[in-house]
């Protein structure tokens, strides 16, 4: 076989040289366009904007609302409800997390006890409970405790104080079981390391158990402060003047009554939504550790979403 043959490919062709090889092109990417996207968006901003136009021409002052939305007599009551729902949720938190170390005792007493307070409380509506509570001097005539205190029940059961009782210890019944879901998402074997080193079981938990099981018992517990602040408006019904009640009265008297509503409605707004900030920061501070990248603050995602729309909506337009 001569040396010419030696270099002929098996299909006959010849062999280019490495510098006279076709480069390959360049891969153009063409982004998908998403119609459907900007559609759904359209619909939805118009649905919005009626919305607003067919409030802005309704029969309502809005003058009224601005006036009465800085005025004391509905300042009192946004304070007052505050005040009922941080003291009745520090109630609910330290006896919920009291009745969850109860439910995970080894004691049958404490478990039972705990298990039966946690039925009889998520068993019954809230307001059932309110009006038992204020009308408790119905049964009993008199508070004595022996030389410490003794009064009449209806000095002491006032609407504030049948107020807390009613949504704390109700509250206590739900932060039972998220505390003790908390608890048990600890990983067993942390404990007993812990317990191995010499630690006591109390600073077990308080070291080792409770900083982890936080990062499941946040969450929840801040959804339920929001759901115990609008919960507590139930009280109007026992006189206690929160900020519902205190809007009513108002409207009562001047008769704008839709205004007062739409008052109520924006305290609410307003003080849901800095407490879910609150929260949110709270959750981002106990990820620390857990998670490799903190979640993005509320102005980074804002931020993001901005840059996110500047580039789909770039030098290529719509869908671009």
């Amino acid at each position: 076989m001569t040396e010419a043959n030696d270099k002929t490919p098996v299909g006959g062709g010849s062999v280019a040289a490495p510098d006279e090889r076709v480069k390959p092109e360049a891969i153009k990417a063409i982004p998908v366009r998403h119609y459907g996207r900007w559609v759904s968006s359209v619909v939805v901003l118009f649905l919005l904007a009626a919305i607003v136009l067919a409030f802005s021409r309704g029969q309502i002052e809005w003058s009224v609302v601005g006036e009465y939305i800085n005025d004391g007599t509905v300042i009192r009551g946004a304070w007052a409800t505050l005040q009922l729902t941080l003291y009745a949720m520090l109630i609910g938190v330290v006896l919920g997390m009291v009745l969850a170390v109860m439910r995970l005792s080894q004691n049958p007493v404490l478990r039972n006890v705990a298990w039966g307070y946690i039925w009889f409380f998520r068993g019954t509506p809230v307001l059932v409970q309110l009006f038992l509570w204020f009308n408790l001097s119905l049964v009993f005539t008199y508070v004595d405790l022996g030389p410490i205190y003794k009064n009449e029940m209806t000095d002491v059961m006032t609407p504030f104080m049948a107020a807390l009782l009613g949504l704390g210890l109700n509250e206590a019944a739900y932060m039972a079981e998220i505390g003790r879901a908390g608890i048990q998402s600890v990983d067993r074997g942390q404990t007993e390391a812990a317990h191995a080193l010499g630690m006591s079981p109390a600073k077990t938990t308080r070291r080792i158990v409770l900083p982890q099981a936080m990062r499941v018992i946040i969450p929840p517990t801040g959804n339920e402060f929001i759901n115990m602040l609008k919960t507590s408006s139930l009280a109007y019904v026992i006189g206690f003047s929160e900020l519902f009640l205190v809007s009513r009265e108002v409207g009562s008297v001047n008769l704008a009554v839709m205004e007062l509503l739409i008052v109520v409605t924006i305290w609410y707004l307003i003080l849901t939504t800095i407490f879910s900030i609150g929260q949110y920061y709270l959750e981002r501070h106990f990820a620390r550790g857990s998670d490799r990248a903190l979640p993005p603050t509320p102005l980074q995602k804002i931020r993001a979403n901005v840059l996110s729309f500047r580039r789909q909506a770039g030098p290529g337009g719509v869908g671009a």
